[in-house]
């Protein structure tokens, strides 16, 4: 490549950038400034958005809440589909064909019509989960799935796990501790992409928030919601707040698996 042809292409690569991330740097200007309607330009800058959005007692517990609910999701997923795909790929590596049918069947239900089945199911009787953090983790576990399973299993399928389990074993080493010493320290950057995909889709997710929970058990999606009415100035401080939020877990996510690389 010429050096004219990588100008070029750093030339475009900047462009389109700009370019995706113009509705963003807009969302951002229209929350720093002051007032902006009649005029073509801003009248001043200033912080008291942003301010006012951070000091909401009831937008800090919604952003507790959007986090507590995705972790323990995403805890909750890890701790159980770990074990179960070494099981899979190692034991039975047949129903690997089954599951990749089985975890894409929750996108066959539109959220609406699942949330009303387990509104119905959960709303009384011994299990009355509606309106808890309980029944959004499970719902979330199965929203998840498909990006964990897919994502560990590709990882799982480049390190060649049949021939780094024969080699433990030739070492002494019995299945399970071969599974957790060897096994697991490999499957570290399929599980950092797994748990980025699924934080930053879990993080924003509306519907089953806002019909199984609602008020009771806000999240930010739903805080968003219910603020629409107020003013856009603060609404796009939230926006921006969001963004950030999830932009400092990815780097803190990044930063520790290049740290343990």
């Amino acid at each position: 490549m010429s050096r004219s042809e990588a100008i070029y292409h750093r030339v475009v690569i900047w462009i389109l950038l700009i370019v995706l991330m113009l509705p963003l740097l807009a969302t951002l200007v229209y929350a720093l400034v002051l007032e902006w309607g009649a005029t073509i330009l801003p009248s001043g800058f200033t912080l008291k958005w942003l301010v006012e959005l951070w000091s909401d007692p009831r937008f800090l517990i919604a952003l507790w809440h959007s986090l507590l609910v995705c972790f323990g999701t995403l805890f909750l997923s890890l701790v159980l589909i770990l074990p179960l795909m070494f099981v899979i790929a190692y034991y039975f590596p047949k129903l690997d064909a089954l599951m990749n049918i089985l975890i894409l069947l929750p996108f066959a239900v539109p959220p609406v019509v699942s949330s009303v089945g387990l509104m119905q199911l959960y709303s009384g009787g011994p299990f009355a989960l509606t309106g808890t953090p309980w029944i959004l983790i499970g719902c979330y576990f199965t929203i998840a799935l498909p990006f964990i399973y897919r994502a560990i299993s590709n990882n799982m399928q480049a390190i060649n796990l049949r021939d780094l389990m024969d080699a433990a074993h030739l070492l002494g080493a019995s299945t399970w501790k071969a599974a957790l010493l060897v096994v697991l320290p490999n499957l570290r950057k399929g599980g950092t992409i797994a748990v980025l995909l699924s934080f930053s889709f879990l993080i924003g997710e509306f519907v089953f928030a806002n019909l199984l929970a609602g008020s009771r058990y806000e999240t930010v999606q739903v805080y968003l919601y219910n603020m629409r009415n107020g003013s856009g100035h603060f609404t796009s401080a939230l926006v921006i707040s969001y963004f950030m939020v999830v932009l400092i877990f990815t780097w803190v996510a990044n930063m520790l698996n290049k740290g343990k690389s």
